[in-house]
C-alpha cells in the first residue's frame, strides 16, 4: 500500500474557506479518522474523496504530518459518532492537504472508475481505504491531467502530481504566495528583475508577461505576530536567478542593493563575448550604487 484514500465533507471542513487557505498559505491542516489497519505513517500520500449530497469524485491531495497519531476524536467530532465506526483501532492524525479543488469541479467517479477500476468510488470509506502502488500512479496521472493547475510559479508541479519521494519540498516564504500582494507589488514595481533588470517579457515575449517571482525583504527572524505585510515596501520583483542568490549561503537573505553590487563587481569571465546591452546593464548597476 502506497497511499490511503480518506472522504471529504464538504460541509464540515467548509469546503471554500480551505479551498482559499491552500490558494493563499500552499496547506490546509486537519484532522481525519483512520482505521488502524491502514498505514498512516507520516509522508503517506493521502487522496481526497468528495462526499455528501453535492456528487462524489476526487477532490484533493494531501500528506500525512510527521507527528504521532492519537487516539482522541477532534473538537468537530462526538466521542459518541467517533464510538460507531467498524474498526476500534481507528486513530486520529494530522494531514497537510496541499492542493484543494474549488467545489464542483471534483473528478467525476464515472472517469475515476474506468481508469482505476480496482477501488469502489461509491463507496463510502468512514476510516479510510488504503490503495496498492499500481493503482495509486493510476491516480496520480488522472490527477495530473484534471487536477488543479501550477501556482504562481508553473515551474513548480502541481502538488500530488509526482510521489513523495520524487519532490523536493522547500519552505516558503507565504507572504511571497499570496497573490493580491504580489499584484500590488509587481503594480507598483513593475515586472523587470529589481537587482539584475531581466524582463522574461522582453526575453519570451507574450508568454513571459506579467511573469517573474517576487521576493521578500524582511528576515523570517523580524516576522511577529503583529507583522502586517507591505506588499511595496515589503516585496520586490526578483528573477528566479537573483531570487537564488539572494538566499545562498546565508541565514539572512541578501539585500536589493547588496545584490547589485555583486553583479557590478562580478564583471565578465575571461574569453566571453560581451554585448552592448551587457555593458549597458553594468553601467546602470554601478550607478544606481553611486559611489562606492
Amino acid at each position: 500500500m502506497s497511499a490511503i484514500i480518506l472522504g471529504w465533507d464538504p460541509d464540515r471542513r467548509n469546503h471554500q474557506a480551505a479551498v482559499e487557505r491552500v490558494a493563499a498559505t500552499g496547506l490546509h491542516l486537519g484532522r481525519w479518522r483512520v482505521g488502524g489497519q491502514l498505514d498512516a505513517t507520516a509522508g503517506t500520500d493521502v487522496w481526497l474523496l468528495l462526499e455528501g449530497d453535492r456528487g462524489r469524485g476526487l477532490i484533493g491531495h494531501g500528506v500525512v504530518l510527521p507527528e504521532q497519531p492519537d487516539a482522541g476524536p477532534p473538537p468537530s467530532v462526538s466521542p459518541q459518532s467517533a464510538a460507531a465506526g467498524p474498526d476500534s483501532t481507528a486513530v486520529y492524525v494530522h494531514i497537510a492537504v496541499d492542493s484543494l479543488l474549488p467545489p464542483g469541479e471534483q473528478i467525476a467517479v464515472g472517469l475515476l472508475a474506468e481508469a482505476v477500476p480496482g477501488i469502489p468510488w461509491e463507496a463510502g470509506h468512514p476510516e479510510g481505504l488504503g490503495v496498492e502502488p499500481a493503482d495509486e500512479e493510476a491516480i496520480r496521472s488522472l490527477w495530473r491531467n484534471y487536477g488543479p493547475p501550477p501556482g504562481l510559479d508553473p515551474t513548480l508541479p502541481a502538488a500530488g502530481t509526482y510521489p513523495q519521494h520524487a519532490v523536493i519540498r522547500a519552505a516558503v516564504n507565504r507572504y511571497e504566495q499570496d497573490a493580491d500582494a504580489r499584484r500590488a507589488c509587481l503594480a507598483h514595481h513593475g515586472t523587470s528583475c529589481a537587482a539584475c533588470g531581466f524582463s522574461f517579457e522582453q526575453k519570451y515575449g507574450e508568454i513571459g508577461r506579467n511573469f517573474i517571482p517576487v521576493h521578500h525583504l524582511v528576515p523570517a527572524a523580524l516576522l511577529g505576530s503583529s507583522y502586517e505585510l507591505d506588499p511595496l515596501a515589503d516585496l520586490v520583483p526578483l528573477c528566479a536567478n537573483c531570487h537564488a542568490m539572494a538566499h545562498a549561503g546565508v541565514a539572512t537573505p541578501r539585500t536589493v542593493a547588496e545584490l547589485r553590487r555583486i553583479i557590478a563587481d562580478a564583471g565578465f569571465l575571461p574569453g566571453a563575448t560581451v554585448t552592448d546591452e551587457q555593458l549597458e546593464a553594468q553601467r546602470q548597476a554601478r550607478q544606481l550604487l553611486g559611489p562606492q
